[in-house]
């Protein structure tokens, strides 16, 4: 095993849908990482309690070495922290593909099971990238899963220290789709209210497939392009003095970085420009 991959144990589990879930695992001592950065897991199959019962009731030996035959290999993927990187344990939050290698035996974790960590930190989307413009307004555009590296900024006091502004809009299918709800509704108190003048946090949720009350229901290019994300946020989007980042389905991310170029926002190069995105999946 190589000197970067450690073991850690799950520590808990928390199901939001059948295809939405998220979990913690123990923190190694010397694991550091920026807020936004994502990390390599890995999952062998054939160590989860889960595979482990099924061979114990396995019908035949036969039946039981091919199980483990199949299973028996250590599956990486990258995932985005969604804990503050001050916490002294880590948090992910997965979405289940069903015939996806990684998210598929992943689903089956149970407290106690023990997943592999990489603990070299990869990725560019974090704040430290922002040279110029200088910090004022700050947008975190989200689908999904891709909510998790905000999640971990907004748990960073240097976040709430450096913005006036910050705008959350996180995008999905459904209500129970929005994941972590009441943590982003605490999040202006339980961190911004340890700083002095922090930022004010504006959430905008939207649900795209189903009316609900409070909630935009368009996708965000449309949002953007038509003003009506600006007018929610009451906040307008400046070449001069917006930052904004965008993580979630690829689609998303790809149309939403051309409607903000059309808006006149410019990619972020070299440490200068507005829009960052984080290019992982």
């Amino acid at each position: 095993m190589s000197d970067n991959i450690q073991k850690v144990t799950v520590l808990s589990k928390t199901t939001w849908t059948p295809n939405l879930f998220s979990f913690t695992v123990s923190r190694p001592d010397s694991f550091k990482f920026t807020a936004g950065q994502f990390v390599r897991l890995g999952v062998n199959p054939s160590q989860l309690k889960y595979y482990k019962q099924l061979s114990a009731v396995a019908d035949t030996d036969d039946d039981d070495e091919e199980l483990n035959e199949t299973l028996n290999e250590d599956i990486f993927r990258a995932y985005s922290i969604v804990s503050s990187p001050f916490d002294e344990i880590l948090e992910f939050f997965s979405i289940v593909i069903p015939d996806g290698a990684f998210t598929s035996q992943l689903q089956h974790l149970e407290v106690g099971d023990e997943l592999l960590l990489n603990t070299m930190p990869f990725g560019f989307l974090t704040l430290a990238r922002y040279q110029k413009p200088l910090p004022k307004d700050l947008w975190l555009l989200a689908t999904g899963t891709g909510l998790a590296p905000f999640l971990s900024m907004l748990q960073d006091l240097k976040t709430w220290e450096d913005y006036e502004h910050i705008v959350l809009a996180y995008s999905a299918r459904s209500t129970e789709e929005l994941a972590y709800i009441d943590k982003i509704e605490s999040l202006q108190e339980d961190f911004g209210s340890l700083v002095d003048n922090p930022a004010k946090l504006i959430f905008i949720p939207i649900v795209t497939r189903e009316a609900v009350e409070g909630a935009l229901t368009e996708r965000l290019p449309k949002l953007l392009l038509d003003g009506t994300l600006q007018e929610r946020a009451g906040i307008a989007l400046d070449v001069d003095s917006t930052h904004v980042m965008l993580c979630g389905n690829p689609d998303m991310v790809e149309d939403t970085k051309e409607t903000l170029k059309r808006l006149g926002l410019v990619m972020n190069r070299r440490g200068e420009g507005n829009i960052a995105v984080e290019n992982y999946w």
